[in-house]
């Protein structure tokens, strides 16, 4: 037993300020990214920078993710959850700010800084949940990647009325989000009182190496990643799509709020349900399906019907993201296992997705259109729904 993990009781007030603060973590998890998407034609005129160099703007996060990710239960085994979440929102602050600098250094240096902010809250809000809430880890996660979802399809919606009605130009648009985390800080503090320490914890190299040879945590590692990347492609560059098509920007920046808004749906039906099911095998196929109809609506038809399917695609990223959290609560017993397979999928995950928006960047520049990138991206659908089927099998790694 962990030298200092126990049960707690809380009060009705402690409960609520730990709800609050998980909350508002989660809606700190996004905004700074999906924001981005929508200014990338202001920033390429303001800038001159590549399609490819574009891409590194969502890749140099998720490099941070999949690094980071395999050293966050290091960091909390240190110094507590409660600190190291703490310490995640300082630092994604000073990213939001550092970007606001007029130096391309500062852009992608702010930029590296939110992937290892973002990267500690992905990881460790899994565990946490499932150590907090073991009876309504369901409905927790449910609820935390609502609100994840939530902030993503805000500030995709924002970003250019910001920038452009507000005057705030791409720089401060970006900036702007540092309030909340900010917010996010000075809510979560309280929790500081009571570190927990799991210092009876597994090294990172030991939990790796156990879990590496287990099959099912690769199949959930290789969703999540397959996931993560079809989500990044579709979050940096669906805007820069519809665009292509003619479609306006204000317009296409609300095309991709809608997305990320009907991925909350996702997001917020599918834990719930797949919880109650002996396998979620079902639910692999509905949304890989919905996701392959979107694309192929967005590929013939374009702009026509853009609305339609740019929300199905959104319905299908959000509830795979939410299946991905789940698996990692479901195919595990206890949650220290569940925070170190979050670790592994989320740090092999998010390497394999930090491939995509850049090589999908390279792709347009190279073919001068959207429709072989739109094909790879089927295939890498299809490849997700096989890694799904699998880690949707009823068992549990031990």
């Amino acid at each position: 037993m962990s030298t200092q993990v126990r049960e707690r009781r809380r009060t009705t007030l402690q409960q609520v300020l730990l709800i609050a603060g998980i909350l508002l973590i989660a809606a700190n998890l996004r905004p700074a990214l999906s924001a981005v998407g929508p200014l990338l034609g202001d920033i390429r005129r303001d800038t001159g920078l590549s399609n490819t160099l574009l891409g590194m703007l969502t890749t140099l996060p998720l490099l941070a993710f999949g690094v980071m990710s395999s050293l966050a239960s290091v960091i909390s085994r240190k110094i507590g959850i409660e600190s190291t979440l703490a310490g995640a929102m300082v630092i994604l602050t000073a990213g939001i700010l550092t970007r606001v600098i007029e130096l391309p250094t500062a852009l992608f240096g702010g930029t590296l800084l939110i992937g290892i902010g973002i990267a500690l809250g992905n990881v460790l809000l899994p565990g946490l949940v499932e150590r907090d809430f073991p009876e309504k880890a369901g409905i927790m996660i449910s609820t935390y990647s609502s609100v994840l979802g939530i902030g993503s399809a805000v500030a995709a919606g924002l970003s250019v009325p910001m920038a452009e009605d507000l005057g705030l130009g791409w720089r401060w648009s970006l900036g702007s989000w540092a309030l909340l985390s900010i917010i996010a800080f000075v809510v979560w503090l309280p929790q500081l009182r009571d570190r927990t320490i799991d210092r009876d914890a597994r090294g990172i190299i030991q939990a790796l190496n156990d879990l590496g040879r287990k099959k099912l945590a690769w199949k959930v590692a290789l969703f999540m990643g397959l996931q993560s990347l079809t989500f990044y492609v579709v979050l940096t560059w669906l805007p820069e799509i519809l665009q292509n098509q003619g479609m306006k920007p204000h317009h296409a920046g609300y095309m991709l709020s809608l997305s990320q808004g009907m991925g909350i749906f996702g997001t917020l039906l599918v834990p719930a349900m797949g919880e109650r099911m002996k396998n979620q095998r079902i639910i692999v196929w509905i949304l890989i399906s919905c996701e392959m109809t979107g694309l192929v609506g967005l590929l013939l038809m374009g702009n026509v019907g853009a609305p339609f399917w740019v929300s199905i695609i959104g319905f299908a990223l959000g509830g795979n993201f939410g299946l991905a959290l789940l698996f990692i609560v479901l195919r595990t017993a206890r949650h220290e296992t569940a925070a170190e397979l979050s670790g592994m999928a989320q740090s092999i995950g998010y390497l394999l997705a930090a491939t995509g928006p850049t090589f999908f960047g390279f792709l347009h520049d190279f073919t001068t259109g959207w429709v072989i990138p739109l094909l790879v991206l089927m295939g890498i659908v299809i490849i997700k729904m096989m890694m799904g089927l699998s880690a949707g099998r009823d068992a549990v790694i031990e």
